[in-house]
């Protein structure tokens, strides 16, 4: 499969417009005032919440320096809402303003609700919110009326308020009192906090509602019970269970139209998106004319028109409506530039085929130095969508493959799954198949071949260059777990459910599972120089073992260079992430150039 050279080049613009491209959220909108929406947006360039009418300019709503990406609108939307943390920790509180006042007219949602990390938000009817919060004691749901504020749930293990009744009577919530976060079970509590009805599907089997159906109490929920996501419908006063069997492909999700009538269902397969207009009375399913590409959200108004947020690999994200128009207006100059279409590689892994996308530079001739891009997560997975990051790696000659290694969504849950017996170890047999496979087909430089990634992607690539230190010319690591025991110690507690329920406790429970997924216990393997970017404010790879890892390379003398930024897990500032670009693109460019 080796790639022809392109004999035309297209247009080359600057890296940097993909960054600073001005995009705009899915919106959402007030369920009773369906023209008062609230969306984020980068137009600034950071990310903020802005209030917007149809037919209209955006007006931003919240100006902070590391910015703003949690919002919601009540339905009678006569407030925004936002979450306000402290330079991207990710601890805070809800704010709330008129949605049509001016930067600054915030205060605080609800007085007496504690600072915690968000577990979910809910709106029912006039001033009733449930309000999800985590922190080192657990999670807490607190109901408010508009004058009173209680307790309606609250447990040490993960859990989160998801949907509520229109009329406010009932709730919905995931827990994982059972102790495993990666598969919660559901509630569905009164809004006194009496318990009303229960759902579990037992072990390794995950429930996750999603919203209740129109005025109804039917509440639609995805399950997993036939290896993969899908549907069904719940009534929780009777008990009934009515799964939704659909002919699709791959793995399913939903949004409801307002009235509870039909669904507009997402089918995930292979890393493309089709979506389907499903009559619930009927069973009618019809194909909706989205195109090929990704769709990351999808919304259905009141008038029964569907907006979605599209993009591929190619085409930079915007939001559509079916008839193919663009919802929100231009945010101004630059546009976006496209990028290449990726190629789908398939190769043969230790636990079955590996699958990946493949994107290759329009210039220059195989093999070519190859990033490997490793997503985060590790329930995620990469898809046919716009990647300024991976734009950038291929305009600057290099290709770019990302992997779907097990453990990644998208692929069924056997697949997401198969990491609980040895984290790090089961993804990184399935990257480096797919390297042997591009090496194998002239595609990758076997010399030039680096290993990339944030978040859990990072802690891969950290984790790589320990254990296949022959494969990787160099490893750029962002935001990554370095040291897994110290990182369990310092995270925020949702992340600490997590880890317990992949690695089947925590560090004391089960010490020889951390130890063996530690890239700190296989520091000294590494040979290939490093770059690490590390957030100061980062609550989910926090700072203090990543510098444990840093100490440990310096001992030692390897090779490795250091990017701090004053942020969280990543950042929303446009000049920001174009600096942490810059850098990696340097760092790769001086230890393997295309």
């Amino acid at each position: 499969m080796t790639p022809r050279r392109h004999p035309h080049h297209t247009t080359r613009r600057d890296w940097r417009d993909r960054f600073r491209a001005p995009r705009w959220s899915l919106p959402s909108w007030a369920r009773d005032a369906p023209d008062r929406c609230v969306l984020t947006g980068n137009a600034g360039g950071t990310w903020e919440v802005y209030g917007w009418a149809p037919g209209s300019a955006p007006r931003p709503l919240t100006s902070r320096p590391n910015g703003t990406t949690y919002a919601a609108i009540p339905p009678a939307g006569q407030d925004v809402w936002w979450f306000a943390d402290t330079d991207g920790d990710e601890f805070g509180v809800w704010r709330r303003q008129p949605w049509d006042a001016e930067v600054g007219a915030d205060r605080e949602a609800v007085p007496g609700v504690p600072p915690a990390y968000p577990a979910g938000l809910v709106f029912g009817p006039g001033d009733r919110a449930v309000i999800g919060g985590s922190d080192d004691d657990g999670t807490t749901l607190r109901c408010w009326d508009g004058t009173e504020l209680r307790v309606l749930y609250r447990h040490a293990e993960d859990a989160s308020v998801e949907a509520i009744t229109r009329d406010g009577t009932l709730v919905a919530i995931s827990h994982s009192e059972h102790g495993d976060s990666r598969h919660p079970a559901l509630r569905v509590l009164a809004w006194d906090g009496t318990a009303v009805a229960e759902l579990d599907d037992g072990p390794g089997l995950g429930l996750h509602p999603i919203t209740f159906l129109g005025e109804s109490d039917e509440l639609l929920v995805g399950h997993e019970r036939r290896g993969r996501d899908e549907l069904l419908v719940f009534s929780p006063r009777s008990g009934a269970v009515r799964e939704l069997d659909l002919p699709l492909d791959g793995e399913l999700s939903a949004v409801a139209a307002p009235d509870g009538s039909w669904l507009a269902v997402v089918a995930e397969h292979r890393g493309r998106s089709t979506v389907h207009r499903y009559v619930l009375a009927t069973g009618e399913l019809t194909a909706l004319p989205t195109g090929p590409g990704t769709v990351d959200g999808i919304r259905i108004r009141p008038d029964g028109i569907t907006w979605y947020d599209w993009s591929s690999a190619a085409s930079a994200p915007t939001v559509r409506d079916l008839a193919g128009g663009e919802v929100l207006p231009p945010a101004g100059e630059p546009s976006a530039p496209p990028s290449v279409a990726v190629r789908d590689v398939i190769a043969d892994g230790p636990g079955g085929p590996v699958p990946a996308f493949l994107r290759v530079p329009e210039r220059g001739d195989a093999p070519y130095p190859t990033v490997f891009s490793i997503h985060g997560g590790p329930t995620w997975h990469d898809s046919d969508e716009y990647s300024p990051r991976a734009a950038a790696w291929v305009d600057a000659g290099y290709a770019v493959v990302t992997v779907n290694y097990r453990g990644s969504t998208g692929y069924g849950a056997a697949w997401r799954d198969a990491i609980e017996a040895s984290p790090g170890h089961v993804e990184l047999a399935d990257i480096a198949a797919v390297r042997s496979r591009l090496v194998d087909d002239g595609v990758a430089d076997p010399a030039r071949c680096i290993l990339e990634g944030g978040s859990w992607g990072g802690f891969l690539t950290l984790l790589g260059l320990g254990i296949q230190p022959q494969l990787w010319a160099c490893g750029s690591a962002a935001v990554p777990v370095a040291d897994y025991v110290a990182a369990y110690e310092d995270e925020m507690e949702g992340l600490k459910a997590f880890d317990r329920s992949l690695f089947g406790g925590s560090p004391t429970d089960v010490p020889e599972v951390y130890a063996k997924a530690s890239p700190l216990t296989y520091v000294d393997a590494v040979r290939a120089p490093v770059l690490i970017l590390a957030g100061a404010n980062d609550p989910r790879c926090p700072i203090r073992q990543i510098e444990n890892y840093l100490a440990a390379l310096a001992a030692r003398g390897a090779p490795h260079e250091v990017y701090r930024f004053d942020a969280g897990h990543g950042s929303y500032v446009t000049a920001e992430r174009i600096a942490q670009m810059e850098a990696e693109l340097d760092f790769v460019q001086r230890h393997a150039p295309a």
